[in-house]
């Protein structure tokens, strides 16, 4: 969730390509479709029966609209601030996206054993964590993929986690994922067990 665009500064006596990572700066600019991933976790979360949720079904959408709000507001005013503020507000954002699914998972294997629920209730249950589980997976491999957006954008980047099949001759025309690549690849994680054509 971070832009292209970084200005860098050096302390006295520093090499410029020596750049601590907390002095660094960056231009956040929004990616939409990774805000909209976000938001479309907590609308899925807030269709699950608060018997499934760890406390009121609406509380991860508005832990997110907190989270969020911030880096859109640094987004819209252009804004430089540190590397490290936008990397810790990311993590911040899918720590609370994983930690609401591990909790809905346990509290759905818990209604599973019991045996006291309809069918129906379990299936819709059970599809509404399956998409959240891709997305949380697909903003994860976006968030750390060769350092992060920022770096996978930056002149030069070769692949590092994944290699997509557009980076399997050396990515000579400079290809970059973007969030509906590793969107896909964590569709075939989850249905299939294991990646397509995406090799990590």
């Amino acid at each position: 969730m971070k832009s292209t665009n970084e200005s860098q500064h050096s302390m006295p006596g520093t090499a410029d390509n020596e750049v601590a990572p907390h002095k660094r700066t960056v231009i956040f600019n929004p990616r939409w479709a990774v805000i909209i991933g976000i938001l479309a976790i907590g609308f899925l979360y807030l269709a699950l029966p608060e018997s499934l949720t760890f406390g009121p079904n609406w509380l991860l959408l508005a832990i997110e609209a907190v989270l969020l709000i911030p880096l859109l507001f640094i987004g819209i005013t252009h804004r430089p601030v540190p590397h490290i503020t936008l990397r810790f507000f990311a993590c911040a954002v899918l720590a609370v996206v994983t930690l609401g699914l591990a909790a809905s998972i346990v509290l759905l294997v818990n209604t599973v054993i019991n045996g006291s629920t309809r069918g129906s209730f379990l299936l819709r249950s059970a599809a509404l964590l399956w998409v959240t589980n891709i997305l949380v997976f697909a903003l994860w491999y976006w968030e750390i993929d060769g350092g992060g957006p920022h770096k996978r954008h930056m002149s030069g980047h070769q692949a590092a986690d994944f290699m997509f099949p557009q980076q399997a001759d050396g990515n000579k025309t400079g290809w970059v994922p973007e969030f509906v690549d590793y969107l896909f690849v964590a569709f075939t994680g989850a249905t299939a067990l294991s990646p397509a054509d995406t090799l990590p």
